[in-house]
């Protein structure tokens, strides 16, 4: 099953994250105890698991190298050369920007579809509400998360950052915006492929920026990447069941019609790429096998 593959590996490097993280943070609070401070709980920890069979680690805690700071120093060292109007123009668009971006290709998928029309317009129109729904769930889900792990901003940590966003004390695991970014792309998607490639595209522009800025380590994002991706296609089965009689009575309604389909928009399926369509007509074509 490809599917459930998309599911399990998200879902199980959020975990992995969580518990490395927690793993750190814990020995972190025995060690500093010990008068050992940060960086030496953190050597502590990384033979503790050595001792444990975890030989990688031991390198890393020889060397004193860590692959997630060095590729935080090389993406956010280039904030350093690059003039201050790129600089800046990169603040408003990690920030803001690329997400009403997101909100406009939702919009815009949804008049695609509208327009198009078809039998299976609910359907489309539901999965492209899910969409921000599910990045709404995916930042609740979060927020207990962060709380465990409690990692501190990259910033607050390594000397020489180059912040470009001042005044964030919150935790840094997994990042909020690659959360809700990667979560309305997948939700894109689902509902059209076409959009939803435009979507996940826009997602890994900000993740890069969130590690340009110095908020973010590269592991923030990639967990909120993952964590985006697995709270919207494993919740994706209930909410379509949820969210689709409501679209399919909208559509029926005098007053709420023209949201579903456009008028004079064709009733056949037609040749779009809107994902839910093509699986009912792939249903359909098993079924005439089957006959």
């Amino acid at each position: 099953m490809p599917g459930l593959g998309l599911i399990v590996g998200p879902v199980g490097f959020v975990v992995y994250g969580v518990c490395c993280e927690w793993h750190v943070s814990s020995g972190e609070s025995l060690w500093h105890g010990l008068g050992l401070g940060r960086s030496g709980a953190r050597k502590q920890c990384a033979l503790d698991m050595t001792t444990k069979g975890r030989s990688t680690m031991a390198g890393l805690a020889e060397t004193g190298s860590d692959p997630d700071v060095d590729l935080l120093y090389d993406i956010n060292g280039l904030a350093k050369d690059a003039p201050r109007w790129f600089d800046r123009a990169v603040e408003v668009v990690g920030e803001y920007g690329l997400l009403v971006a997101l909100v406009v290709v939702v919009v815009w998928c949804w008049w695609s579809v509208r327009r198009r029309g078809g039998d299976e317009a609910a359907v489309s129109v539901a999965a492209l509400v899910w969409a921000p729904l599910g990045a709404a769930v995916a930042v609740l889900v979060n927020i207990p998360i962060r709380g465990f792990v409690e990692r501190p901003r990259p910033f607050l940590d390594h000397p020489g950052i180059e912040v470009l966003v001042p005044g964030k004390t919150d935790y840094s695991f997994v990042s909020a915006h690659a959360t809700i970014a990667m979560a309305m792309g997948v939700g894109l998607f689902v509902a059209h492929r076409k959009f939803g490639l435009v979507g996940i595209g826009l997602a890994l522009v900000e993740g890069f920026c969130q590690v340009y800025m110095g908020v973010h380590y590269p592991t923030d994002v990639v967990g909120g990447f993952a964590l985006g991706t697995a709270v919207v296609l494993l919740l994706s089965p209930v909410a379509m069941a949820l969210l689709t009689p409501v679209t399919r009575a909208v559509e029926g309604s005098a007053w709420g019609g023209a949201l579903i389909r456009a008028r004079g928009a064709g009733s056949g399926a037609g040749r779009g790429s809107v994902v839910p369509g093509a699986r009912a007509e792939a249903g359909a074509g098993e079924r005439d096998l089957a006959a």
